[in-house]
């Protein structure tokens, strides 16, 4: 069944601009947040009407957008007194695309599962520009025939939707994305701190870099997927090699004095790897380390 009602809840910086797609594209909106001025602001600007309360919106839409901190707000949102699910009615649908702990996510799925509402999650990738524009990236997950129903909406405001599974797993891969994408930033910033320790100009750092450890040399696209999903662990370089070159990095910074807390935890593992399989392997072997100590084997299915 077509969804044509939508309540959008939380009308932030990201939400209004989501929001105002989902207007634009012709279906019929209510908005709710806590700051009653935002939302009127929104409805003046792009249409729509404002939900009095909570169990007000829940009682005019079909599906409920949520787009808000974390996911102990979405859960009070929803399930807490005078909240959406008090009012929503059974076949109706409840899309969280704020950024939410992927566990919780399935406690409220299964939750609303008895009340006969389903929860879909869908986190973006993308800040307020690519909210602007409708380039977001979203992730999709939960029952099949749920996610076809909002799957219109959602192309409203994004560019590309991934369908991730079970419900639940849109939120894992969102926050794992984000972890990644952390853990690289800081990565880059500590090696270039150290090489400024050094003597190295930062602009000169960033140019020769780029090519050094993106395009065909990132470990996405030259390690793990050929190598370490395919099962071949075929690179030619060896785990010794590039633990011995991660002892180098790490021992230039203690030299200079400089900050590198990952560099030595790389190497430490490096050579938690080197010392149980053995430095003559192949250094995608190192992801080894991780499948033993994690129960699971990276491979493609």
């Amino acid at each position: 069944m077509e969804i044509r009602r939508v309540g959008f809840i939380g009308i932030g910086n990201m939400g209004s601009a989501m929001a105002a797609h989902v207007a634009r594209a012709g279906f019929e909106l209510t908005v709710y947040d806590l700051n009653p001025e935002a939302a009127e602001k929104f409805a003046a600007q792009h249409g729509g009407r404002v939900a009095e309360n909570l169990a007000a919106l829940g009682r005019d839409v079909e599906a409920v957008v949520t787009m808000l901190p974390n996911d102990k707000i979405v859960r009070e949102v929803i399930l807490g007194t005078n909240g959406i699910a008090t009012t929503l009615a059974q076949g109706g649908i409840v899309i969280d695309m704020s950024t939410s702990d992927p566990l919780a996510t399935r406690v409220l799925a299964q939750a609303l599962t008895t009340r006969g509402i389903t929860v879909v999650d869908a986190p973006v990738m993308g800040g307020v520009v690519f909210a602007k524009d409708a380039t977001l990236d979203i992730m999709v997950a939960g029952d099949a025939a749920a996610v076809e129903r909002v799957t219109p909406l959602l192309k409203a405001m994004g560019r590309s939707l991934i369908n991730c599974g079970a419900v639940g797993s849109a939120h894992a891969l969102k926050a794992l994305g984000n972890y990644i994408n952390a853990c690289a930033m800081i990565n880059v910033v500590e090696a270039m701190t150290i090489g400024k320790k050094f003597g190295l100009d930062a602009k000169f750092m960033a140019d020769a870099l780029l090519p050094m450890v993106n395009g065909r040399q990132h470990p996405l696209e030259k390690k793990v997927v050929p190598q370490i999903l395919t099962r071949k662990f075929s690179t030619g370089m060896a785990m010794g090699f590039i633990t011995k070159d991660l002892k180098i990095a790490v021992d230039t910074a203690k030299a200079l004095g400089a900050y590198a807390p990952l560099a030595e935890c790389t190497h430490a593992l490096w050579a938690e790897a080197v010392q149980k399989f053995g430095g003559q392997l192949d250094q995608t072997e190192v992801s080894k380390l991780w499948e033993q100590k994690t129960g699971v084997r990276l491979e493609a299915e």
